[in-house]
């Protein structure tokens, strides 16, 4: 008997850099400031269908370093993935699209946001890993909260 249910496909096409700015508004005068720096990293992630069996997903991450009030520096990244995914279920797309896909291309915007402040002349900033499944975990509680 011929099993009529088609096995799931999850391939990545491809993994690039989208997007990447870096700001460093108070330079000259503020690399030679003495004082302690404050960073504020903030993470999202994002996907949408760009075919019927195409999607990309993205990870952005906004870096932003202080001294008192002024900034050091400002980066923002957004690291991107398109992946080919057919023959699966619909409830399972949210999970693989918020959970799978920014695992596998996080560490791309990992290194690319340390290379981009290394190269303006900073230490590097080494984004945390991140728990995507706790962070969809997340996501999924806000979006109920607030519907309620």
């Amino acid at each position: 008997m011929a099993d009529t249910q088609a096995n799931p496909v999850f391939q990545i096409q491809r993994v690039y850099l989208k997007e990447i700015s870096l700001e460093q508004p108070n330079s000259p005068a503020i690399l030679v400031e003495q004082g302690q720096s404050q960073v504020d990293i903030q993470l999202a992630v994002g996907s949408e269908q760009i075919s019927e069996d195409m999607f990309e997903a993205t990870v952005t991450a906004t870096v932003h370093t202080k001294i008192g009030e002024r900034t050091v520096f400002l980066v923002e990244a957004k690291q991107a993935g398109i992946f080919e995914i057919r023959n699966l279920p619909a409830d399972q797309m949210g999970q693989v699209l918020g959970m799978a896909c920014p695992q596998i291309i996080y560490p791309y915007l990992r290194g690319n946001v340390a290379d981009a402040v290394q190269r303006a002349g900073f230490p590097p900033v080494h984004l945390a890993e991140i728990n995507f499944q706790m962070l969809y975990q997340q996501q999924l509680e806000q979006a109920a909260s607030a519907s309620a």
